[in-house]
């Protein structure tokens, strides 16, 4: 678990400090949410494991939409590969190393919009560190909470890890190309297990090999585009 947090260990940390850090992070979040507001960004915080597909989907994403600018904030322990990645598909990106933080938290996303330039963007994507517990405990000021969630994983994960379901607006179903090779695996019953997480259940089934799923996703995105702008307007 982090060092930084405790991650809600009371051995680590004590439950009135995690606490107080919680309400120090929910303010940055407003604030951040302030500036994504008034430059007019749908920021999305995209969570999921190691290695379920975070940086291939948004790969995919770019290649698909267009008229769009994209912009990425990525998060790992070392290293920017992801954020190489991206920048190599076209997605301006920014990376953040967090040393031993399991999560990013709004001060760390705070300080990486100041260099970064969001105010040129329409989108951007917060590819949070991979890990299905602690990302889901901390509010960046995003718009929507995206959820990773790779076939190879297997059926049971929402069910072992529901704090990060039940957080989520959209839960992505990834590399679904693999199905046919995975006999013990069914699209069906990992949607069955969301089911029963989810407050408001929304999956879409994609693979970033193949572009299946992707034009579904990207609809998503519009539509939460359409209903922040329509907010906006009645502010």
């Amino acid at each position: 678990m982090c060092e930084v947090c405790g991650c809600g260990d009371p051995e680590i940390v004590a439950v009135e400090v995690r606490e107080s850090l919680l309400e120090g992070n929910d303010r940055r979040a407003a604030h951040n949410r302030e500036h994504f507001g008034r430059h007019g960004i749908v920021a999305v915080n995209l969570m999921g494991s190691p290695g379920s597909g975070k940086t291939a989907v948004l790969e995919a994403t770019a290649k698909a939409m267009g008229g769009l600018r994209l912009g990425a904030i990525t998060a790992d322990l070392a290293t920017e590969r992801d954020a190489e990645r991206l920048r190599a598909a076209g997605i301006p990106s920014h990376a953040i190393t967090t040393g031993s933080a399991c999560h990013l938290d709004a001060a760390l996303v705070h300080r990486a919009l100041h260099e970064f330039p969001v105010a040129d963007l329409d989108l951007l994507f917060i590819e949070n560190v991979g890990n299905l517990v602690c990302p889901a405990i901390y509010d960046l000021g995003q718009a929507a909470n995206v959820v990773a969630l790779s076939v190879t994983e297997g059926e049971d994960k929402p069910l072992k890890y529901p704090v990060m379901f039940r957080r989520a607006d959209l839960v992505l179903v990834t590399k679904t190309d693999l199905l046919p090779h995975l006999p013990n695996v069914s699209l069906a019953a990992i949607e069955e297990a969301l089911g029963k997480v989810m407050p408001a259940p929304a999956t879409i089934p994609v693979s970033a090999a193949t572009g299946a799923g992707i034009p579904r996703w990207i609809e998503w995105i519009e539509r939460r585009r359409r209903e922040q702008d329509g907010r906006s307007r009645m502010e």
